[in-house]
């Protein structure tokens, strides 16, 4: 019989989280709760994040291994060069358009979204603080791709991308890497691994190594910085 795996319900009445390190063999650490704005920065400034089916209960996760992306490991085919140059890239100018078609590009290729309207509306609510910010590429002034994600410290924690032209998230993601050395960022977090995002650079890291990167980024860079084109 398979060992039972207690995995603890989080209060309403407190932020406090259960230690990252100790998440499950997958990295679920908790469930429950709500997505209030404190609880959830205290949530990625631990190395946590909320994924969940829009049905089920509030999920807490922090996984084991973490994709991290640093800007210098960012690769830039030849093709993928010569492809940017077609797009514009903007920051901060369509954020709720961008969360918008994150989700909405998945449900139209028949894939799950975790981004539901709760999620959008606190992105958004964080957005307008300072925290959350998206990178987003046009073509002939429409918008074709783009991510967001939130802006910690040093780190960006990255919650999704989408695209519609070939290269547009793509051009999005290098744009970011370069937002990040522009403003002094020390590194991505790309959450769960990916072949998509292992082909661009970005690597696995074993949690405990991945949450001391967190709090040493933390302790140097402690504010948000506004994000401008």
């Amino acid at each position: 019989m398979p060992e039972t795996i207690f995995i603890p319900q989080l209060s309403k009445y407190s932020y406090a989280f259960p230690k990252p390190r100790d998440a499950s063999e997958k990295g679920l650490l908790a469930w429950g709760g709500d997505l209030n704005r404190d609880r959830v920065l205290m949530a990625y400034m631990n190395g946590i994040f909320p994924w969940y089916n829009v049905d089920d209960p509030i999920l807490w996760w922090s996984p084991d291994p973490r994709l991290v992306l640093f800007t210098k490991d960012i690769k830039i085919s030849k093709s993928l060069k010569k492809s940017m140059k077609k797009f514009e890239v903007r920051y901060d100018t369509n954020f709720d358009k961008v969360i918008n078609s994150c989700k909405d590009v998945r449900l139209e290729n028949c894939e799950d979204s975790w981004i539901s309207d709760d999620i959008i509306e606190l992105f958004n609510a964080l957005h307008v603080e300072g925290f959350a910010h998206s990178v987003e590429t046009y073509l002939d002034d429409k918008l074709v791709g783009g991510l967001y994600g939130l802006s910690i410290g040093g780190m960006f924690c990255g919650e999704s991308m989408f695209s519609t032209k070939s290269d547009a998230s793509k051009t999005a993601l290098v744009a970011l890497c370069s937002k990040m050395d522009e403003i002094g960022g020390d590194f991505i977090d790309c959450q769960i691994p990916t072949n998509h995002l292992k082909s661009m650079g970005a690597k696995e890291m074993k949690r405990d190594e991945f949450l001391d990167l967190v709090k040493k980024s933390l302790e140097i860079k402690s504010n948000t910085i506004e994000w401008r084109n």
